[in-house]
């Protein structure tokens, strides 16, 4: 091989090597750009009643089951496909964003139900009513949207994208639905449902 070809060989290595290098200064930066890992374990409060089944909390949140009440301490360990494991008053439990993943991430649902200022305080300035109301994980006329959310959970983004429209979707199981339709004050004027699910759902006051 005469000098003048291995010389340029030399050269086309070089420039290759150089490019390669700035390819990736320039690649590297945007890849980590577009995700942002979510800081775990991390420590919070329920936002709101939450329903689970054995150890499964679902973003459907069906109101037929037990519940945990709103402000419940919960350490969120790790994450996983569609699902969240967490601790819950010294119980392994999962949260499972089985419906709107579609509107939301898992982060930006778990981040949702679990938050970081104790919901308590706010719920003891409610009226007797409201509180009594969250208490039962029942919603009644003339509720705020943050009582109800507080009350019985969010609706599910699949159907109620919005928390601004003017109908909420929720279940009590899942093929029992009931509806907040909400008056343009921002109160509720009306919980739409066949009676039965009205029975388990719309609270009472004591007369």
């Amino acid at each position: 091989m005469n000098k003048t070809l291995k010389g340029s060989l030399g050269r086309t290595q070089q420039a290759l090597v150089v490019l390669t290098a700035y390819s990736v200064l320039i690649i590297a930066p945007a890849a980590a750009a577009d995700y942002s890992a979510p800081s775990l374990p991390f420590k919070g409060f329920a936002c709101c009643t939450l329903h689970y089944e054995k150890d499964w909390i679902s973003d459907g949140n069906y109101s037929v089951l037990p519940s945990i009440p709103a402000g419940t301490p919960i350490t969120v360990l790790k994450y996983g496909r569609h699902k969240a494991y967490a601790e819950i008053n010294g119980q392994k439990m999962r949260l499972g964003h089985d419906y709107g993943r579609e509107q939301e991430t898992l982060d930006q649902w778990v981040h949702k139900i679990v938050v970081d200022v104790d919901p308590t305080a706010k719920i003891s300035g409610y009226s007797p009513d409201v509180q009594a109301a969250i208490r039962q994980g029942r919603v009644m006329t003339g509720m705020t949207r943050e009582q109800a959310v507080i009350a019985v959970g969010y609706p599910l983004t699949s159907e109620t994208p919005s928390l601004d429209s003017p109908i909420w979707r929720h279940w009590v199981s899942s093929f029992e639905e009931y509806q907040l339709l909400w008056g343009p004050d921002g109160l509720i004027r009306e919980i739409s449902a066949v009676d039965s699910v009205k029975n388990a759902i719309v609270y009472q006051p004591a007369r």
